[in-house]
């Protein structure tokens, strides 16, 4: 059964394509792809399936959810964000942050990425600690991600958008990139992960977890191999991700 998403108004969806060509403007020029794609994450990611709290409405601007500590950082993102967002006063945020992440993959080369509008903004920050922890391995994974009704292979696809960006020691207390080419989306995340540590490339604990796990690792084979699958994977993974606990079928 497909989703039943709210009708939005012709100026609002001429808005969101204006909105669009402004936010490929900032990315490319500020070469931020990366945090974009984190803010965008971090606001859907909060969602629990059980009690349809939390959740890609926006409520990441108010600073209770900015002071988490796994949003270090993201205060830059919604800076940047502002002057566009003003020039679009008839878009939600919960809309404008998750085009923001859709934006991010699709310039740096990634699949594009179905958008629906119509995210109401909410005022109630979700409690913290509803995020994945980068010291933790794959029952963590799945049970921060099951919290938000995703997949295995959701997980998996999902972790291959660290192809995008960096760890900051001040922020996570990690340092470093992930790929040799931070600011391209392609599969190098799988390639790397399976090809062993490298000197200045990161391997974070739930990366390696992916390693580990005999059901994650397979598909980590399967898109080091195969871009175009981990693309399409990707694309429904993270499409799932931004409309958590929107338009429910």
């Amino acid at each position: 059964m497909g989703k039943n998403y709210p009708t939005v108004s012709e100026e609002y969806q001429k808005a969101v394509e204006k909105c669009k060509k402004k936010l490929r403007g900032l990315i490319a020029e500020k070469k931020c792809a990366p945090i974009m794609l984190r803010l965008a994450w971090h606001s859907a990611g909060t969602f629990d399936v059980k009690t349809k709290t939390g959740g890609p409405f926006g409520t990441i601007r108010h600073s209770a959810e900015l002071a988490h500590g796994a949003n270090n950082g993201l205060d830059i993102a919604i800076r940047l964000l502002e002057p566009i967002k003003e020039q679009f006063p008839i878009l939600s945020y919960a809309d404008f942050y998750q085009l923001a992440g859709v934006v991010a993959v699709e310039i740096t080369g990634g699949p594009e990425i179905p958008f629906h509008p119509g995210r109401p903004d909410k005022t109630e920050p979700p409690p913290e600690g509803r995020l994945p922890d980068a010291t933790k391995g794959s029952d963590h994974l799945r049970d921060v991600f099951g919290h938000m009704g995703l997949s295995d292979k959701d997980i998996v696809a999902l972790s291959g958008g660290h192809t995008l960006g960096r760890c900051h020691k001040e922020r996570s207390g990690f340092e470093g990139p992930w790929t040799s080419n931070p600011l391209i989306f392609d599969n190098s995340y799988f390639k790397e992960l399976l090809s062993g540590e490298k000197e200045g490339l990161l391997q974070l604990p739930s990366d390696k977890a992916l390693l580990e796990d005999p059901v994650f690792r397979p598909l980590v084979e399967k898109y080091a191999a195969d871009e175009d699958a981990f693309f399409a994977d990707y694309a429904e993974a993270h499409l799932k991700l931004s409309e958590l606990g929107f338009a429910e079928c």
